[in-house]
């Protein structure tokens, strides 16, 4: 017959730490309430399941190299009118776009939040259990080159195609090369109608022919991009702009108030 003694050497065997720590505080309570035997081992499995899972996520979060303080809760929408947050919160739950395959593109000029917004979406993404992976594209593109050269560049598209969805921020400053359009125009194709990617862009479509040194690679690639995808723009005053006019105002005032 098993006892107290013997009870944490099996959780331990049995890899359930949380159990382990919990259940002699969890039999007390289960005592003085009079909890039936089911109700308490029910409860000591929850508080297993729920750890497990905020572990999981954690690890996810890690994983998803997304950069911190970047939440869609702390993203001002009042400032994008051109935003509906009902819409920024629906494709944030990843429903239908990324179980599809779809994709979302971000468009907007400099500063005015693009990389927020993808990376709070993310952060909501990665939190509904979907695998996610943020990344400059021109740093991913790099990769790819390496990939190519090594021998490995098969393998390291297995390892993105893992990702439920590719954040690729700052799609517009890739070079214009032929090596690198032609990695980032494969991984494009690579994905097409299986995972999702969503890129942020300062460069409208008309313009990708700055982009890719093909122009028919460009079309290719803007076509394959869109066939199944939601096109946000982002149209508001850059961060900088107006944080620097908040400030002139400021020094305007306090010069004001001493004269």
């Amino acid at each position: 017959m098993k006892d107290g003694a013997t009870l944490p050497l099996l959780l331990k065997e049995l890899r359930l730490p949380t159990m382990s720590r919990q259940w002699k505080e969890l039999a007390q309570q289960a005592s003085d309430k009079g909890w039936s035997p089911v109700r308490y081992l029910a409860t000591l499995c929850d508080y297993e399941l729920a750890e497990r899972e905020s572990r999981r996520l954690s690890r996810r979060m890690t994983e998803s190299q997304l950069p911190r303080g970047k939440s869609l809760e702390a993203y001002d929408f009042k400032l994008v009118p051109s935003l509906k947050k009902s819409q920024v919160m629906g494709l944030a739950s990843g429903d239908v776009w990324i179980q599809d395959g779809m994709n979302l593109l971000i468009f907007g000029p400099s500063g005015v939040g693009k990389t927020h917004l993808a990376a709070g979406i993310g952060e909501k993404l990665v939190e509904r259990g979907f695998r996610v992976l943020f990344t400059r594209t021109t740093e991913l593109l790099q990769r790819l080159q390496v990939a190519k050269r090594d021998l490995i560049l098969p393998a390291f598209l297995d390892k993105l195609d893992r990702y439920d969805c590719l954040i690729l921020d700052d799609f517009g400053y890739v070079k214009k090369s032929e090596m690198e359009t032609n990695l980032l125009f494969e991984l494009i194709c690579e994905r097409y109608e299986r995972r999702s990617l969503l890129i942020t862009c300062n460069q409208p479509f008309q313009e990708w022919d700055q982009i890719f040194e093909d122009t028919r690679m460009a079309i290719a690639a803007v076509d394959r991009l869109v066939h199944h995808a939601t096109v946000l723009d982002v149209a508001a005053e850059s961060y900088r702009k107006r944080s620097a006019k908040t400030r002139l105002k400021k020094e305007k005032k306090e010069k004001q108030t001493l004269n």
